[in-house]
């Protein structure tokens, strides 16, 4: 009897204890993607500065204004993006690769947000294209419902029918470390 007297009155001051001692989120601000700036970490950097709510759409609203979206890559101010400005940066703490090792790759030839974007094919995207990307982007958009989704922005399967590189496609949107997006 005697435990009986003790434990219960014990058992909320342990469970408020066990509470307490959680971390907190913070969900105020999205998750940390990685060191550079806009647009840099894992994916595609064109689609990470457009979807400024990052709810892994392009919604109306954001594709009409990509092309200020896009200059936020331009990291030099030269009115363009080149290839460099579109592939990751590096941490300041990684090793310097040696001189004559090969860049990292960029964006997949197979992407197809820079197939629409890039109009010429170079891997760069000019001022003209960068002005256009807009239009450009309304082309993806199959079901013409004015937003581009997940499917709509999965890159292409390579021409010679092979699997394409990386995981295996799913539904829904992509996997994200952070809370669920408000909406």
């Amino acid at each position: 009897m005697k435990l009986h007297r003790y434990a219960l009155p014990a058992l909320p001051l342990g469970f408020a204890a066990l509470l307490s001692a959680q971390t907190a989120t913070d969900t105020s601000r999205p998750p940390h993607r990685g060191p550079g700036g806009p647009g840099h970490g894992p994916g595609n950097p064109i689609i990470r500065v457009i979807d400024t709510n990052k709810d892994f759409e392009l919604s109306a609203d954001e594709i009409a204004a990509a092309s200020a979206a896009i200059l936020t890559l331009d990291a030099n101010g030269d009115g363009k993006v080149s290839a460099d400005e579109l592939r990751p940066v590096p941490p300041a703490d990684a090793p310097k690769p040696p001189a004559d090792a090969p860049k990292p790759p960029g964006i997949p030839p197979n992407d197809p947000v820079m197939l629409a974007l890039d109009a010429n094919g170079d891997g760069e995207l000019s001022a003209a294209e960068i002005a256009n990307a807009p239009t450009s982007l309304k082309a993806l958009d199959v079901n013409h419902d004015g937003k581009l989704t997940p499917d709509e922005l999965r890159p292409l399967p390579p021409e010679d029918g092979s699997a394409p590189e990386g995981p295996p496609p799913h539904d829904g949107p992509p996997p994200h470390d952070g809370p669920p997006p408000r909406r």
